[in-house]
């Protein structure tokens, strides 16, 4: 366990392709998919917070502390890893997003371990990023504000620019599995011989 980093669950999308179902809180099994990332994400960081723009009650079921973003307009994953910067207790975040819920138990030690003097990582599987799941340091809040107040919504273009090192995970392409659809949800469901309820 890092103590000394916060992990960002990022809940706050638009879910288009679920038809505009809260993505984070649709049912597999006995929870919802955002508590499954939930609980392969808090044995790995000191503190947790969730990044939602609707439903909070229902995520501070969890009992953690659930922010916004801190601007309107829905501009994706970049606004959730801003929220998570600017409510961090620590000096490092990690970020994952609601729906990938079987994200590597190892995640925020390889991100570390590798990191070396960037200031910021992102997964990879080896054959595509996935810079969601990514850790920030703090410092970055400026470069980021100012990022999304020119227009620029492009993660990827971000992680370049301020020199993210990328860390490839081999051999686990399925843990970065996104659920994006009911589908997906249900063919998860059945390769985890999980009943839902």
């Amino acid at each position: 366990m890092h103590k000394e980093i916060t992990g960002v669950i990022l809940a706050g999308g638009r879910a288009t392709r679920m038809a505009g179902e809260d993505k984070g809180l649709i049912q597999l099994g006995d929870k919802a998919l955002y508590q499954h990332v939930l609980d392969r994400l808090m044995p790995q960081v000191g503190h947790l917070i969730i990044c939602a723009n609707r439903n909070q009650q229902r995520y501070r079921e969890s009992g953690l502390p659930v922010v916004s973003d801190l601007t309107a307009d829905f501009p994706g994953p970049l606004a959730g890893m801003l929220a998570g910067l600017h409510y961090a207790d620590n000096e490092w975040i990690v970020c994952a997003p609601c729906d990938v819920p079987d994200l590597p138990d190892n995640l925020v030690e390889q991100l570390w371990q590798h990191k070396g003097t960037a200031l910021a990582a992102y997964a990879s599987d080896g054959e595509r990023p996935h810079p969601t799941l990514a850790l920030l340091h703090t410092s970055l809040l400026g470069n980021l504000t100012d990022y999304l107040a020119s227009g620029e919504r492009k993660l990827m273009l971000f992680m370049d620019a301020i020199g993210a090192q990328q860390v490839v995970f081999n051999n686990q392409r399925q843990a970065f599995r996104n659920l994006n659809t009911q589908e997906d949800c249900q063919q998860w469901l059945q390769e985890k011989g999980i009943v839902n309820d």
